[in-house]
């Protein structure tokens, strides 16, 4: 079971996460939105396609873009489409 925790708070928890270039990408389901907040960032990659970013909230404390995901992704990455991953912080045990 994969868990993505920050200060203090279990934000996505789920053994079915896809794990690409280190990262475990979360199922939509598993992800507590009561701590998310859609940001207006977005970067490309290559292979993956334009990935759009979270702030995370927890107690009053934004972490800005600390999540990050694929809503249309590119062919080869098609399994993370929806799927969101973690950094900044976010502590991802599993």
């Amino acid at each position: 079971m994969a868990r993505a925790m920050w200060n203090g708070v279990v934000l996505a928890e789920s053994d079915e996460t896809v794990v690409v270039e280190g990262n475990h990408y979360f199922p939509p389901e598993s992800i507590d939105m009561d701590y998310f907040r859609q940001s207006a960032g977005h970067s490309t990659c290559p292979w993956k396609g334009r990935a759009s970013y979270y702030d995370v909230i927890v107690n009053g404390q934004v972490n800005p873009g600390a999540a990050w995901f694929y809503p249309d992704p590119k062919h080869a990455a098609r399994q993370i489409g929806g799927y969101i991953a973690f950094w900044r912080g976010v502590r991802v045990d599993g």
